[in-house]
């Protein structure tokens, strides 16, 4: 892969940023997300140890979508989530408002913006969808499209205080900057596996999050 260029030389305002995701996001659902076996561009928890599925051996086999929301301000922000403590899964993480496709919804598109009113009260009429990320495979089994969006900046929330604790946001411009993000290791189940930190203030933002908003920043300013 080539060296990406830091947001801050490419100097891309709010427009700009839209118009690179419109050109360079895609717009038909990848059919990896439910064949297994499809020849797709794919990313996920082994972007950095490819070969750790094997050593761990687990398989994403859950199809899920998430909103990468991006605030349409003058520097635009990424509107994250801080899950509650007391979630079964990745509770207290920050995330992207999201979560398993149920079989009512049309499509990943539509399983996003109803985890986002679900989870924050994000009004379908503040969300302009541009267009899907790769999909990204996690240890945890699921096989997430991320889907980004336009957010108008006088969107409200309502936050659901049975998943979320807090929604905030980020600088855009601090998380497409490569100099931020980190690379770490901890143990998983016995297994040593290295992932993405953008710690930002206060909010420690890893793992999946973090993988999503790198594979945003590589498709959209690097190369």
């Amino acid at each position: 892969m080539q060296p990406g260029v830091p947001l801050d030389e490419v100097q891309a305002p709010a427009h700009e940023f839209f118009e690179r995701a419109k050109a360079r996001l895609n717009r038909e659902v990848t059919p990896a997300l439910t064949d297994f076996d499809a020849p797709v561009r794919i990313r996920g928890d082994l972007d950095l140890d490819p070969e750790l599925w094997a050593k761990a051996g687990v398989k994403a086999t859950k199809p899920a979508a998430v909103l990468v929301p991006v605030v349409a301000r003058p520097e635009p922000a990424v509107l994250l989530t801080l899950r509650t403590p007391d979630l079964r899964s990745h509770s207290g993480q920050i995330a992207f408002p999201g979560g398993k496709i149920d079989a009512g919804d049309a499509n990943p598109q539509a399983a996003a913006l109803r985890e986002a009113q679900e989870e924050i009260g994000l009004d379908r009429k503040f969300i302009d969808p541009i267009g899907y990320l790769d999909l990204y495979l996690t240890f945890s089994g699921f096989r997430i499209l991320p889907l980004v969006a336009r957010v108008d900046p006088d969107y409200q929330l309502t936050i659901n205080p049975g998943e979320v604790a807090d929604a905030f946001e980020v600088p855009l411009e601090f998380l497409m900057h490569p100099g931020n993000h980190q690379r770490h290791k901890r143990d998983w189940k016995g297994v040593e596996r290295e992932y993405y930190a953008m710690p930002f203030n206060d909010r420690y933002i890893w793992g999946v999050t973090a993988g999503i908003l790198r594979n945003l920043y590589e498709r959209i300013y690097a190369g």
